[in-house]
């Protein structure tokens, strides 16, 4: 599939009225694999559910029994090892390698939990994903990169504190169910950063692009992309779109120094000419 072909396919799929987290995940995973074709992952999906015996009807002891069935019986697992290996951001590659980061693990339990009827959602910790369900009333966290631990709260002020690198008190907020929507560009910025790692920036630019699309209000996708693009060479269009983030955002606390950057850039192609 050519790029402009899956930036168009991903589109649809973000835009339109409900948000199917599976389909959209492989749909990510094409910046990283281009022929990806989605029907094998999700037939693994469907195999998983089939094979885990959960009963939608067992309250906890559901969610107890699919925790022990992906993470002790199918051995998914966080990769601590390589954790920005990108194969870790993408769905088909956690399915067959059996490990992913937290936000693609708890996608693989949140779509199987889904098959089975289990009512589950994506909790948006700073800087660690969790999968929540709501059990007698009261919520049960599951920690998907410790092989679904569950947590209380104080658990997960830890988690969170240990991922940013500061203590940090939660809020009630930080346990609200995150939408597909959110999860989606969650998984598109973990991505981000990874190639940015990598400086593997062709990749980088086509995960802005789903960004623009999935999370067009934010403005420092924008100025990510003109930053992208000047990394390519590309100095022209990396300078036209730090002029329209710098027109749309000129109090922004980093104009000054993108101001800076884009004086440079115009130097650079005026002495080109």
């Amino acid at each position: 599939m050519n790029p402009d072909q899956a930036l168009d396919e991903f589109t649809h799929l973000v835009k339109g009225p409900e948000i199917d987290l599976g389909i959209a995940a492989l749909s990510i995973a094409r910046i990283e694999h281009p022929d990806l074709a989605p029907g094998p992952a999700l037939a693994e999906l469907d195999e998983l559910a089939a094979r885990s015996s959960v009963s939608a009807v067992g309250g906890r002891r559901a969610l107890d029994r699919l925790s022990r069935f992906l993470f002790e019986d199918e051995k998914f697992r966080g990769n601590a090892e390589d954790y920005y290996d990108p194969r870790n951001s993408c769905l088909n590659d956690v399915l067959d390698r059996r490990l992913g980061i937290p936000i693609t693990l708890a996608v693989v339990v949140m779509e199987v939990g889904r098959r089975v009827g289990l009512d589950l959602c994506g909790i948006g910790l700073p800087g660690h994903f969790c999968v929540g369900a709501r059990v007698d009333g009261e919520l049960v966290i599951l920690d998907p990169f410790a092989s679904g631990r569950s947590l209380v709260r104080a658990d997960a002020e830890a988690v969170a504190s240990r991922a940013i690198g500061r203590p940090g008190k939660l809020t009630d907020a930080h346990f609200a169910p995150a939408s597909s929507g959110q999860i989606v560009v969650r998984m598109l910025r973990n991505l981000e950063g990874i190639y940015a790692r990598r400086e593997d920036w062709t990749k980088a630019l086509a995960v802005i692009d789903r960004l623009l699309v999935a999370d067009a209000d934010a403005p420092t996708h924008r100025r990510d992309r003109g930053t992208v693009l000047v990394k390519l060479g590309e100095l022209h269009r990396g300078a036209s779109e730090w002029e329209r983030y710098l027109m749309r955002y000129p109090q922004a606390r980093d104009a000054a120094a993108f101001r800076e950057e884009l004086r440079r850039v115009r130097q650079t192609l005026a002495e080109k000419n």
